[in-house]
């Protein structure tokens, strides 16, 4: 379990395929701390530590985790947000995240706004996920506040801290995201497509 909170960034060393896996090596400040079967939140993917080694550490991506996020897209040298899982009592800054992608979403526009930054994205709608004004997201693993939410796009405010301090400085137009939305709207949205089904049958 996650906050959507981003601890620090990482730095993508190698990517190594093995059959159908992706082994992923990563630089990052907080290797030092990282244990064998941790699990950390890449991009929002929670993915275990398999290997550590001086300031670098490797996980596995099976070719499920691939092809329902953006990892086809990585490349050496990018740069992903990095969370370790929460602590028992600590403060939820942000929102429940599980760590499980729902779908990808594409960067649709960007508008520098007297300081911060509004980010448009799309998404399938047949996926049947949905969002709500001033409900939670999830997007590269970062926890954002919906704004201006539509059938299959929505638009979230990034102040500079977040843009700094997370791969949003790093977005364009088309940029391929992790979408994770709200567990509490997707436990709504499967009741109420089960209840139309009933409903028609």
């Amino acid at each position: 379990m996650f906050t959507g909170i981003i601890e620090t960034l990482g730095v993508i060393k190698e990517i190594r395929k093995e059959e159908d896996n992706l082994q992923i090596t990563i630089s990052s400040s907080i290797t030092n701390e990282l244990k064998i079967d941790q699990s950390v939140a890449h991009n929002g993917v929670c993915l275990t530590v398999i290997a550590v080694e001086n300031d670098c550490y490797t996980v596995t991506a099976i070719k499920e985790t691939i092809s329902k996020t953006n990892l086809s897209d990585w490349r050496v040298e990018d740069i992903v947000n990095l969370e370790r899982a929460m602590r028992l009592g600590d403060r939820l800054d942000g929102h429940i995240v599980q760590g499980h992608v729902d779908q990808v979403g594409l960067c649709k526009s960007i508008v520098e706004t007297n300081g911060s930054w509004c980010f448009t994205f799309e998404y399938d709608k047949y996926l049947q996920n949905i969002t709500i004004e001033k409900g939670s997201i999830t997007i590269n693993g970062v926890s954002l506040t919906v704004v201006n939410s539509k059938e299959n796009e929505f638009s979230v405010a990034i102040i500079p801290y977040t843009f700094e301090n997370t791969n949003f400085k790093n977005f364009k137009v088309a940029s391929r995201v992790n979408l994770e939305f709200d567990v509490i709207g997707k436990y709504v949205s499967k009741l109420y497509s089960s209840k139309n089904e009933k409903a028609s049958n």
